[in-house]
Order: structure tokens, then C-alpha cells, then sequence
């Protein structure tokens, strides 16, 4: 597993694909929490979704690339309304 401090603010996670799943607002625990902005339509919107540790397979530059395609990933994501 990639060591979580080199994981910043601001830095595309990306599936095994390639495709954009989400941008990181922090790291929290053991797990990404991603920016609001990447919340998706609908119920999901407004809603920070966050995606475990253990899928990052490694941190290249400004994007964080993860074991799982994107639309595999997205299963993994937990999701918490909250006001930030």
C-alpha cells in the first residue's frame, strides 16, 4: 500500500482505467475523502464519498491511481452528508 502522506489536497484519483473518480479534499483515517464537487447527480450530490486506503496502488505525480477500474472503485465508496 502507498504511504498516505505522499497523498495531497487537490490530486485526481483515477481508476486502473484511467478515468477521474474523484478529486481529494484530505485524507482521513484510513480512507480518501473526496471533494464535494466530485459528488455525482441526484441523491449523491452535496455529499462527500470516500475511498478506502487499501484501493491506492500508487501515487504518480498528481494523480492517485487505484487497484480498481473507475467503475469498480465507485462500488467502494462510502458516503457521509455533512455541512463541510
Amino acid at each position: 500500500m502507498t504511504d498516505a502522506a505522499s497523498i495531497r489536497e487537490h490530486m485526481e484519483v483515477i481508476g486502473a482505467d484511467g478515468v477521474h473518480v474523484g478529486t481529494v479534499d484530505k485524507v482521513e483515517g484510513q480512507r480518501i475523502k473526496l471533494t464535494k464537487r466530485d459528488s455525482g447527480e441526484g441523491a449523491h450530490r452535496g455529499h462527500h464519498h470516500y475511498i478506502p486506503l487499501s484501493l491506492v496502488a500508487e501515487v504518480e505525480g498528481q494523480k492517485v491511481r487505484l487497484s480498481a477500474n473507475s467503475d469498480v472503485a465507485v462500488t467502494f465508496e462510502e458516503e457521509k452528508s455533512d455541512p463541510t
